[in-house]
């Protein structure tokens, strides 16, 4: 989701990292993302208007072993709000 998208709310903060493991669970509305320079379980909503583009990305960023840049709201959020490319 860009920013035009999101207009009036908080503007999202970018990292780029290492996709190590994506968690799917059974009967859960998100996927968890593993990165290799975060301990953190970071998660990406079924709801996010964005989610199967950015599942493509992640997937595709796992499997070559690519760099992508996670954005979030805030630095102790977990929450991926959009993917992209690095």
């Amino acid at each position: 989701m860009s920013a035009d998208k999101r207009s009036g709310q908080k503007p999202i903060l970018y990292r780029e990292m290492t996709v190590a493991h994506i968690r799917e669970l059974k009967g859960a509305d998100f996927v968890e993302i593993v990165f290799l320079e975060s301990a953190r379980f970071y998660k990406l909503s079924g709801k996010n208007p964005a989610y199967a583009d950015a599942l493509r990305l992640l997937r595709e960023a796992l499997a070559k072993k690519r760099v992508v840049k996670v954005g979030v709201v805030s630095l102790d959020s977990d929450i991926i709000e959009e993917i992209q490319e690095a």
